[in-house]
């Protein structure tokens, strides 16, 4: 099992030769209604889109998850597999083969249907998004970009935990992002060899009311020494870098 980091909240994970592209923004600004004046982010340089993929993974229809330029560069016959928010988008963007998955159901593909994934409750962003409880016989993930954990996902050893390590909020409403809070909990439940840092990172410049208003608290080298003593490597991942967690 390997992972790739795209920046912000978007993956490529490779389960032997199977390659799952996860939440892509590729290349484009990212704008969030009702213009940049409110929030936009930049990046400082685009990825180049993975090459033979297998499957499209979306945990949310927003458009840091669902990227509507991004998902513009991939051929509309890949399959997807989204929330049902982000299913409805990538049918509008034209992509044919489209299964929406609600919190609780389960998938399986690949070759052999080696490949098995399950929709975990996620943030309520207002509606209730997904994230993920990845098996295949060459490793076995959870990611959540929130950091959203649902109390009725049972306790198993996993390979690898894909999760933000910060929290951040706006104020009167709090915290949208809760990866500080959560990762002790993580630990427990899962007692992961590998924890990737996600959703914050990678080399993006936020402008814009909203982004002002952000307020952040923890950071990736405070969860890092966190962990020290724990049986389980915590990484900041660089975009671009390939990681191998099994």
């Amino acid at each position: 099992m390997h992972a790739t980091y795209l920046g912000a909240n978007g993956w490529l994970l490779e389960f032997g030769s199977l390659r799952v592209l996860v939440d892509p923004w590729l290349t484009g600004t990212l704008e969030f209604p009702p213009g940049p004046w409110f929030f936009q982010g930049t990046l400082s340089r685009p990825q180049p889109v993975p090459e033979a993929l297998d499957l499209l993974l979306l945990s949310q229809g927003l458009p840091d998850h669902a990227h509507p330029a991004s998902l513009a560069l991939l051929p509309r016959d890949l399959p997807v597999l989204a929330s049902p928010t982000a299913a409805a988008r990538a049918r509008q963007l034209g992509f044919s083969q489209v299964e929406a998955l609600a919190p609780g159901q389960c998938w399986q593909g690949g070759a052999a249907g080696e490949l098995c994934i399950r929709a975990t409750a996620g943030a309520p962003v207002p509606q209730v998004e997904n994230g993920y409880l990845i098996v295949h016989p060459g490793g076995r993930l959870y990611l959540e970009p929130h950091g959203y954990l649902p109390a009725d996902l049972p306790a198993q050893p996993l390979d690898a935990v894909i999760t933000p390590v910060v929290d951040l909020g706006l104020p009167v409403a709090g915290a949208f992002v809760r990866g500080r809070q959560v990762l002790p909990q993580l630990l427990e439940r899962f007692s992961p060899r590998t924890v990737l840092a996600s959703t914050t990172g990678g080399e993006v410049r936020y402008d814009g009311l909203l982004s002002r208003l952000l307020w952040q608290r923890g950071t990736a080298a405070e969860a890092a020494a966190a962990l020290q003593g724990a049986d389980c490597t915590l990484i900041d991942p660089e975009p671009g870098r390939r990681y191998a967690l099994a």
